[in-house]
């Protein structure tokens, strides 16, 4: 293989190829015929085991020194129905909470994802294990590469203040809005926050734990417990970076917001893997495993790629960027006085870079007017906008807000639609009454 895989583009494509490969013809046809349902997500669930099974992913081991909390949520913090939507096992921020806080989200507002239940993790007993054919001493699964929290904490530190979202954010409004039948957790805007997040590059400890030139992959794995899907254990969640994204701006995280990471974000350790889809951001890390070519999970195969009537059989490539979003700080179908000028206070991020300018209309699109944007800016993390609205009379009003980022990507109307409700983009019609 002559193509150069630390390349990121050169790498999406040699690995879309080599999962083409695994599929037979008998299989493709089954996947089409199921394209529409559950019946797919089935079908590349057994196309995936064979797959990792040639790539050689390990089957999933217990998690010895984790004890699964005990609230019925599986979270551990409190969950007060003035800051959060429970989403069964997570928890959706609610906007109207983020009105007066500063740029970063607070610990105790911070959205929670968790495919099963917070897990509560002895520091004291906690290693970072790499193994792998991608490292120079080819070290196993079970002899790895260790690194205690103490270890961690001497390296060279560094700060990175960057928004981490769910994929799904939004996907309601694929429904409400768009009235497409989408399936998984039915998030509004709110499974989305930014902290800053204090650790060490996930490229140091690589290099120290001895990263070889023909690594092309790694695959970080949680502590929490193993996911199962539909009566099928997918193991422990574990999804594929590569190289190039490692090495460039991902970071093993042990604070947050200058403390400590709290059980349900992550502690002792995380990776924050900027501007990706939240899944990357892979919580509770317990090992690496870095290989020399590339990588499969359940969460690069049969979720975290687009499926739908627009797209092949097997789904689009595993997705990685963010795309651009914007939400007002207004509780949804909240209430405002009649008769007074109020200030719209909102936030808008993109995973493309910098949001370059933020768009209001509060007549349900027919006029815009520019926000005025203010505090820190970084490429990374989302900016906050305001505009002040009198309402001209009493009733039902639509609040639209519509950003656009450096790459000239701007909201669309509507997004594209994909079974699995990934990558909601589309400018948000938020409802309020004036009265």
């Amino acid at each position: 293989m002559d193509r150069d895989l630390t390349d990121e583009d050169a790498y999406e494509s040699v690995r879309a190829g080599q999962w083409r490969a695994g599929l037979s013809r008998r299989g493709l046809l089954r996947l089409s015929a199921g394209a529409a349902g559950a019946g797919l997500g089935a079908g590349l669930g057994a196309a995936f085991t064979g797959a990792a099974r040639a790539a050689g992913v390990p089957p999933a081991a217990g998690v010895p020194g984790a004890l699964v909390s005990a609230p019925a949520t599986g979270i551990v913090k409190p969950l007060p129905p003035e800051l959060f939507i429970p989403q069964g096992t997570n928890a959706e921020t609610r906007w109207d909470a983020m009105r007066g806080q500063g740029y970063v989200t607070p610990a105790d507002r911070f959205f929670v994802r968790n495919h099963v239940a917070t897990p509560l993790i002895d520091v004291r007993t906690w290693r970072l294990k790499l193994w792998g054919t991608g490292l120079h001493r080819s070290p196993t699964e079970d002899r790895p590469v260790e690194f205690s929290y103490e270890d961690l904490l001497g390296m060279r530190a560094e700060t990175v203040t960057a928004f981490i979202e769910c994929t799904g954010n939004g996907r309601s409004l694929y429904t409400s809005q768009q009235g497409q039948r989408v399936s998984g957790t039915a998030w509004g805007l709110g499974a989305v926050g930014v902290a800053h997040w204090r650790g060490v590059r996930l490229a140091t400890v690589l290099e120290r734990a001895g990263l070889s030139t023909r690594a092309v992959d790694i695959m970080p794995r949680g502590l929490d417990a193993e996911y199962v899907d539909k009566g099928e254990n997918l193991g422990r969640v574990r999804r594929p970076l590569p190289v190039a994204k490692a090495l460039k701006d991902v970071l093993l995280a042990y604070e947050m917001n200058g403390a400590p990471l709290p059980p349900d974000h992550g502690f002792p350790v995380r990776l924050v893997v900027p501007s990706w889809v939240g899944i990357a951001s892979v919580k509770w890390v317990g090992d690496v495993q870095v290989s020399d070519r590339p990588l499969f999970s359940p969460w690069n195969t049969r979720f975290y790629r687009l499926f739908g009537p627009d797209h092949p059989p097997e789904g689009s490539a595993p997705l990685t960027r963010m795309n651009v979003k914007s939400a007002f700080e207004l509780a949804w179908d909240g209430t405002l006085a009649a008769g007074r000028t109020h200030v719209l206070h909102g936030r808008s991020w993109s995973g493309g870079g910098r949001v370059r300018s933020v768009a209001v209309s509060a007549d349900g699109g027919r006029t815009w007017h520019r926000a005025r944007t203010r505090g820190p800016h970084p490429a990374r993390g989302w900016v906050r906008w305001e505009l002040p609205w009198r309402p001209p009379a009493p009733g039902r009003y639509e609040l639209l807000a519509r950003a656009t980022d450096d790459t000239g990507a701007t909201q669309p109307v509507t997004a594209p639609y994909n079974t699995l409700g990934y990558l909601f983009g589309a400018i948000a019609r938020h409802p309020v009454t004036v009265k």
